[in-house]
């Protein structure tokens, strides 16, 4: 993947159809190939949206990511990361993405109701179906990244392959631990908000 990665957090949300458009061919000229979103981006459900009307045949062309486990109903119903729930999620997102398949697909928060290998072993046979391509964890403290791994290994199921959390000169508390944890379990690290929401920029 590119070493920048474009963020589509603001679609259909900060941005309409033909803004983030201008956006999304403005990245694939400038040679980024990792496009990251979530189901829940967008008053739910409106960036992928997007992603999957602007794309086309350019699909191929990059390295999808996105996510589930947010809230995406306003009664706290569609959420979660429980068998029922990923096997609604993911087929959603395919839908809204006109995809076929997902290259990375992110575990965004934490579900403290459901037990890790239930959420694991429904990510491998999404890996299997090959409507996942590989799986990653967002937001997770260190200890959850190495239950994780250890759960995945002793089930012989597909492992989480990244991690998304905040990390920039501003916010640096992934420097405690988890970022230790990342480099023991061999996770790559997707930082979000490298610079601050804008801070860094001078805005």
């Amino acid at each position: 993947v590119s070493k920048v990665g474009l963020g589509c957090n603001n679609f259909g949300g900060r941005l309409d159809l033909e803004a983030s458009r201008k956006v999304i061919h403005k990245a694939l000229d400038a040679g980024i190939t990792l496009f990251d979103t979530a189901d829940m981006y967008g008053n739910r459900g409106g960036s992928e949206t997007i992603i999957g009307e602007v794309l086309g045949a350019r699909r191929k062309d990059i390295v999808l990511a996105t996510k589930f486990g947010w809230e995406m109903d306003d009664a706290g119903r569609m959420k979660g990361a429980s068998r029922r729930y990923i096997i609604s999620a993911v087929e959603a997102s395919l839908k809204r993405l006109k995809t076929d398949w997902i290259d990375l697909y992110q575990y965004h928060k934490v579900d403290p109701l459901t037990p890790i290998d239930e959420t694991l072993a429904t990510l491998d046979d999404l890996v299997r179906q090959g409507k996942v391509r590989y799986i990653g964890n967002s937001n997770f403290p260190a200890w959850r990244i190495a239950e994780a791994e250890h759960v995945a290994r002793a089930m012989n199921v597909s492992r989480f392959v990244s991690c998304q959390d905040e990390y920039s000169l501003v916010v640096r508390d992934i420097e405690k631990d988890l970022l230790r944890a990342a480099t023991e379990y061999q996770l790559g690290l997707l930082p979000f908000f490298p610079l601050a929401s804008g801070l860094l920029t001078g805005k």
